[in-house]
């Protein structure tokens, strides 16, 4: 029986040349990169189409986005979320659309964080005119918060709740577990100072733990605020059930028509976990797949290579660009030819 039927998902396409269903992964804030996937813009058209779409659609700040993205040294730093945010969307979502064109179709999609609402629209949740404003509004939204920033900690989260306990500011919790990326790969992300007082006791303790490249407190409830900003950008969004599966990181299940349509569901994730590990682990355990990691710097392919499921071989992973500033059109063909040769 196909993986795919037995993880209870529609049967995928499944092109020459690999015979597992695809997992699209699409990573958030901290995979940005300095000229991330510039290798691709003017080199592979559907890349450059959706690119170019998504930044006429932003209207001057779409432009300001777009020198900012290509320029050696960009006026706004790549780590505010006024860039970080609706670059990776873009680029996450022109990858997406690249495969599509070629015929290459996911059986399911996983975003982390922001790359939740590039799976969304690629699943056609909201269009790309949509996803424009709304990606205008989150990073409003995150641009009004108080300074903050995210520590990935080697430990568990029951191993960091003493940290997170009893540390709060104006009636509101402080520090709180962002996301679970890996069964000892946690994400603390919080209001300043007290993320680096946390940082301290960490490092007096021994405790591997580095920041992650954010300058705001992600999936703490210090930014309710914001998710609630970000919630009335939905009022005018028509939404409609994904066309093709998501597996959400914040509840660890697919999204049901009802959520997909409901705009709290998707702004709401900005101020709760991102459960990236229960997402994946309840993926493959249901079925085997290709996981194809559509963004920069490789990180949920890294992480996903601690499953047990990869390291045996059972599922595999491939990435659509490289870890590092390098041959972006040669690693994503070289991705490509083997689901579509």
């Amino acid at each position: 029986m196909s993986t795919a039927r037995t993880a209870g998902l529609p049967a995928p396409s499944r092109p020459p040349g690999e015979g597992l269903p695809i997992a699209l992964l699409l990573p958030g804030q901290g995979a940005q990169q300095p000229g991330m996937a510039t290798g691709l813009y003017q080199r592979e058209p559907v890349f450059t189409a959706s690119m170019d779409a998504f930044f006429e659609l932003m209207g001057r700040e779409g432009t300001e986005l777009r020198q900012d993205w290509l320029a050696e040294h960009p006026r706004v730093p790549l780590d505010d979320a006024s860039r970080a945010q609706p670059l990776l969307f873009a680029v996450g979502y022109a990858l997406g659309r690249s495969l599509l064109e070629r015929g290459v179709r996911p059986a399911v999609m996983l975003g982390h964080s922001v790359g939740e609402l590039a799976a969304a629209a690629l699943a056609g949740v909201f269009d790309l005119a949509a996803a424009a404003r709304l990606m205008s509004a989150r990073s409003a939204a995150m641009a009004a918060t108080a300074p903050g920033g995210m520590l990935a900690v080697a430990a568990r989260p029951e191993d960091l709740a003493h940290l997170v306990a009893g540390r709060s500011g104006g009636g509101r919790q402080t520090i709180a577990v962002g996301a679970v990326n890996a069964p000892a790969q946690t994400v603390l992300s919080g209001l300043e100072p007290h993320l680096s007082e946390v940082a301290a006791e960490l490092a007096g303790a021994g405790v591997t733990a580095r920041r992650v490249p954010a300058l705001q407190a992600f999936h703490t409830p210090a930014i309710a605020g914001a998710a609630d900003a970000f919630r009335r950008a939905f009022d005018t969004v028509p939404l409609h059930a994904p066309s093709i599966p998501v597996r959400s990181t914040r509840t660890g299940r697919l999204v049901t028509p009802a959520q997909a349509v409901d705009g709290a569901f998707w702004a709401e994730q900005l101020a709760e976990p991102v459960l990236f590990w229960p997402a994946l682990d309840s993926l493959l355990r249901q079925g085997d797949f290709l996981l194809m990691e559509a963004g920069p710097g490789q990180s949920l392919s890294m992480l996903a290579r601690r499953h047990p499921h990869i390291r045996a071989r059972r599922s595999r992973v491939l990435p659509l660009l490289p870890a590092r500033a390098g041959d972006d059109l040669g690693t994503f063909l070289a991705a490509v030819s083997h689901v579509h040769p």
